[in-house]
């Protein structure tokens, strides 16, 4: 009997608690039309956000591949015309050491020249006798 009488009791607190308790708002089918309307603009907007942030990093990334491709432009360029210079000091260089073995070459030839006469004359002409 003190169990039964416990359990009214409980179930009386437990009914009067869930009376004072406010009633859950029910959402009417306009209220949900709105919210949801809300929730579609709201991921619109974020959709236009992104869309509009990579539109501008790949605006960003051609300008600096341009960039990066005009400063390539420019270093070749400038090493073309270094590797040109270099080229034509080496030929110079060259055309100057030819030149000097030619005048080398010249001079040996004469030499060999004269003293080969030389010697010719000397074979050719008798020693005086005493």
């Amino acid at each position: 009997m003190k169990k039964t009488i416990a359990t009214l009791i409980a179930g009386l607190f437990a009914t009067a608690a869930f009376a004072q308790a406010p009633a859950p708002a029910a959402t009417t089918p306009a209220a949900a039309k709105v919210e949801a309307k809300q929730e579609k603009q709201a991921a619109k907007a974020e959709v236009k956000e992104t869309k509009a942030a990579a539109k501008a990093d790949v605006k960003e990334a051609k300008q600096t591949a341009k960039a990066d491709v005009k400063e390539a432009k420019v270093d070749a360029k400038a090493e073309v015309k270094e590797a040109k210079a270099d080229a034509k000091e080496t030929k110079k260089e060259a055309k100057a050491e030819v030149k000097e073995a030619k005048a080398d070459a010249k001079h040996a030839k004469a030499e060999k020249k004269a003293e080969l006469k030389a010697t010719t004359v000397a074979a050719a002409t008798p020693a005086p006798t005493k």
